[in-house]
């Protein structure tokens, strides 16, 4: 079975969020075969006879015998909550086993709450457990053949949810999943987004879309690409407070061209729509909770102070930088004459258009235009300073009496990378900023690119009441930073305060808000006791345009709302309790974020857990568990880990999956700092910076003899290969010109032969850092650090930590190093010790790297070369010569390769005994998969850069 191995991005997180997987044993293709040899003769020989369904026999053509039956999608939508139900029944006609794949992104604000899969009659169900709970019961009966993970893809807003199988021929199968969404009201209007890939046609293909909200409908429009593509098979019918968007494509209809066996249902149907607004505040209850919807439209705009803060180093050049400009130019035709703004631009300098806020006439708006017109990207990136200086031109204004009463103030920041100049360490940077800001305005930050660390920009807005968004480029950059500022471009309110007198209310969610803009929703949620109300009442205050005091009663009665939902049988009934329990673990997950102490966390960890389990969905701390029904076969997948990082993945025999990565930091360096060296008693910690987020990550690296495993997060894939090099060769790991890095290892062998082959390992690495004139030899007696001025020898005989430049270098006695660049570049050494009257073995190192974003594309070297991942392709999986490894053909760099499915050992997350990597090995030493050949990369220094010939 061809096994799933996702990338992880990160994103995108959230935000990202992320993971990592290991495949732990070798899924046996022949698991459901064997099931179906216990059948008795004649269930085998109607199954052979039903592999098309129903009875007029027609099956939608397909090209890899896998049949389409069916794919059905319904959402119901109740008061701007979303239960979506995705169904696809496929049969492998072929007579030969297959692997089928059920494949959906979802919405990245979804939460995922069930998952069934039928296999010929035997149902896999999913629950939702503790994680650790959940891996208990799966390690003791795995399922074979199959897998499910959910992957934070780099799409804009969705992630997937993938299950695998191989199932042999003739076999029926059913997927099913189920998520929850709530709705986010954005520029006026709810949006609704399924994505249609069915992979191929379908005999029967039903989407439908119910919309049921108790205000009314004011509007409602299908949008986006299968909507354009068949506008004529869409129906919607709309009543005052329902409507039913339908398509239901015949097998014709679906193919690309009238001869095609191809499906053209190829992308997102978008549904917008709102509600009737006649009141700005809007109350409902039912089966024992309450949802309070704000979203007062009527007011004036409150005048506001922006600040634009704009990175313009070096990495923004190019398209960045000019859509960047192309957006801030129509921004600035959008400011109100009322609005008094400003533009402070910054590489390793801090520039500002004007030392002082100007308000928004033509000809200062004009006067911005040509001014941002003329920025050259350019530089390091002074973060810290930027913000500071912003801080500051507002803090000063305010001070003067210069900003209109009742105004609001905001900084808005668009970067695409990591501080390189200036204060480097980003919790140092989010504590200038809080101290500074105490709360008078609010931030918000856009992170530009795939490589942005957007985990730190997210806190910098959630710690100064702001919003952060992931400016994508692989899209239209200036739209997306429109659009970003249509959204924070009209307060309303501010100072928002919501009670609830009435007796009976508990757990209500977050109920005080910094600020309202027009188009935007409040939403609070909590729990009504009917015993003690019959009614459910509120009260909001706020500060609006003027001198007034914004002042609104609202009263719901708790039945008020039965006798609609009664009658309406689309309406899901658990609407406002899911509702709430999405709301509570949201703002609980950013509160933990946000907690100082490991105590707090704990607690709020605690909390989300438990909610999550008692209402069924899958967030950071839970795992979908799905088994048969006799329990004897298990698949775990868990979700994308948005505590950290951004792009994920978890498949199920496998571990968590990968992690976005922010690049290095650029090339100017702030001037040494003096080295201070700690002894510390626990030494060195054994996690690295990880390459993918959850607890078990296949690494880069190489290792033992000398085993090289890269792992390929865009093929989804890990490919081995190893080396026959000589005792004393110098090879080059990783040369990286653009960052000055450079990676050698000096070979050693075995004092003698073993089976008649003489074994080799690295025992010596050389690691060189040019931008800090760094220089640093590891091997297995010592440690070496040097530059022009200083040298210092680190001993394995005991634990010890030095921070010196921007190098942190932690050694744990007898164990592991860890190298760690500017916090973010993070290398692993894993020292292997032997007997030392062993006869054969000899000690040997290990090493292991960080994230392929954090080097340039230009990096090469036997391992550097795959920091920029090439193209590959694995198919034609068949039995080898042993039945325990399969064989494939591989396409890479032009090359058509045979390779073996084979097993290798990691060590980074258990130094002893090592943990098992499933890959595909390349034979002859790695020969079509590296450029060349591997003594191409013998270097004549232990610091040499590689130089390509």
């Amino acid at each position: 079975m061809r096994n799933l191995l996702c990338l992880v991005l990160l994103l995108f997180s959230a935000e990202i969020r992320g993971f990592d997987l290991y495949i732990e044993e070798f899924p046996d293709a022949a698991d459901l075969g064997q099931v179906m040899d216990e059948l008795e003769p004649h269930i085998k020989e109607r199954i052979k006879r039903s592999l098309t369904f129903g009875d007029d026999g027609i099956q939608a053509p397909s090209k890899d015998s896998i049949s389409l039956y069916s794919y059905k999608v319904e959402s119901t939508i109740t008061s701007h909550f979303v239960n979506t139900m995705i169904q696809s029944k496929v049969v492998n006609t072929a007579p030969h086993s297959q692997s089928l794949s059920f494949d959906i992104q979802i919405p990245k604000g979804a939460f995922i709450n069930n998952f069934t899969m039928n296999v010929n009659g035997i149902t896999f169900s999913g629950s939702i457990k503790e994680r650790s709970e959940a891996r208990g019961l799966y390690a003791k009966a795995r399922a074979r053949g199959k897998s499910a993970g959910i992957l934070r893809t780099n799409s804009l807003d969705m992630e997937n949810f993938k299950a695998d199988l191989n199932v042999p021929g003739g076999t029926k199968v059913q997927f099913e999943i189920h998520y929850q969404e709530a709705l986010q009201r954005k520029l006026g209007v709810y949006e609704h987004v399924l994505y249609l890939q069915p992979g191929r046609i379908a005999k029967h293909f039903e989407v439908d879309i119910y919309i049921l909200e108790p205000e009314g409908i004011s509007t409602v429009n299908v949008v986006k690409s299968v909507a354009d593509k068949f506008s004529n098979l869409i129906k919607v019918d709309k009543s005052d407070k329902k409507a039913h968007i339908s398509f239901r494509p015949t097998v014709d209809d679906q193919r690309e061209c009238p001869t095609c066996p191809t499906t053209a249902v190829d992308g997102r149907l978008s549904v917008k729509y709102d509600v009737n607004r006649e009141k700005a505040s809007q109350l409902q209850v039912f089966n024992g909770y309450f949802l309070h919807f704000v979203a007062p439209e009527n007011q004036p705009p409150l005048p506001k102070n922006i600040l634009f803060v704009i990175d313009v180093s070096g990495s923004m050049w190019g398209i960045k930088m000019k859509q960047t400009v192309e957006a801030m130019k129509a921004i600035l035709d959008d400011l109100r004459p009322d609005d008094q703004f400003g533009i402070v631009d910054f590489n390793h300098n801090i520039r500002c258009w004007k030392d002082e806020l100007v308000y928004a006439t033509p000809t200062e708006k004009d006067g911005a235009k040509k001014y941002v017109q003329n920025i050259q990207a350019i530089g390091g990136t002074n973060i810290n300073e930027a913000l500071l200086r912003a801080m500051f031109i507002l803090k000063e204004a305010n001070d003067h009496k210069l900003l209109e009463p009742n105004s609001v103030s905001l900084i808005v920041l668009v970067s695409d990378g990591d501080p390189t100049v200036g204060e480097l360490k980003l919790s140092k940077i989010l504590k200038n900023v809080k101290t500074n800001n105490r709360d008078e305005f609010s931030l918000h930050s856009l992170g530009i690119g795939f490589d942005v660390d957007y985990d730190f920009l997210e806190k910098l807005a959630q710690e100064n009441h702001g919003l952060a968004q992931r400016i994508f480029g692989n899209q239209d950059t200036a739209a997306q930073l429109k659009e970003f500022y249509k959204k924070v471009s009209t307060p309303l309110l501010k100072d928002i305060i919501i009670q609830y007198p009435t007796s009976g209310i508990s757990d209500v969610t977050k109920s005080r808000f910094h600020h309202y803009f027009g188009g935007d929703e409040i939403v609070v949620a909590g729990k009504v006791d009917t015993d003690q109300t019959s009614k459910v009442e509120s009260f909001i205050e706020a500060t609006s345009a003027g001198d007034t005091q914004f002042l609104l009663d609202t009263v719901a009665e708790v039945e008020a709302l039965n006798e609609f939902f009664a009658e309406s049988k689309r309406a899901f009934p658990d609407f406002a309790k899911q509702y709430w329990a999405q709301l509570t673990i949201n703002q609980l997950l950013a509160e933990r974020s946000l907690a100082a102490t490991a105590e707090s966390k704990r607690t709020l960890t605690h909390k989300i857990m438990q909610l999550s389990i008692t209402h069924h969905l899958v967030t950071p701390f839970t795992s979908l568990l799905i088994e048969s029904e006799d329990g004897k076969e298990r698949m775990l997948a868990d979700p994308p880990n948005v505590i950290k990082g951004a792009c994920c993945q978890t498949t199920l025999v496998t571990k968590p999956p990968p992690s976005v990565h922010t690049l290095p930091p650029k090339p100017t360096l702030p001037p040494p700092e003096p080295p201070v060296s700690k002894e510390s008693k626990g030494g060195a910690t054994e996690t690295m910076t990880p390459c993918k987020n959850g607890k078990t990550p296949t690494p880069t690296c190489v290792d033992t003899d000398p085993h090289f495993i890269i792992n390929l997060p865009i093929s989804q894939t890990d490919v081995c290969f190893n080396v026959d090099a000589q005792a004393g060769n110098m090879l080059n790991l990783l040369t990286d010109t653009e960052l000055g890095i450079a990676i050698n290892g000096k070979i050693v062998t075995a004092k003698k032969a073993k089976d008649g082959k003489l074994n080799t390992y690295f025992g010596t690495f050389g690691m060189y850092f040019r931008q800090l004139d760094m220089k640093i030899e590891v091997s297995t007696d010592k440690i070496t650090l040097k530059d022009a001025s200083y040298t210092r020898v680190m001993r394995w005989s005991e634990s010890s930590s030095l921070a010196y430049k921007r190098l942190t270098v932690s050694v744990k006695k007898e164990s592991n190093i860890t190298i760690t660049v500017d916090d973010n570049m993070t290398f692993l050494i894993i020292l292997h010790r032997v007997w030392k009257n062993h006869p054969v073995n000899v000690d040997f190192l290990g090493l292991y790297f960080p994230s392929s974003h954090s080097f340039s594309d230009g990096a090469h070297g036997l391992i550097g070369q795959f920091m920029k991942e090439p193209e590959v392709s694995v198919y034609d999986v068949r039995a080898g010569t042993d039945p325990e490894k399969p064989i494939a053909t591989m396409n890479v760099k032009g090359n058509k390769l045979t390779v073996t499915r084979g097993m290798q050992k990691e060590y980074q997350h258990n130094h002893l005994l090592g943990t098992k990597v499933t890959c595909w090995f390349v034979h002859n030493n790695g020969k079509g998969f590296i450029d060349g050949h591997y003594r191409d990369y013998t270097v004549p220094q232990l610091y040499s850069f590689f130089k390509r010939s």
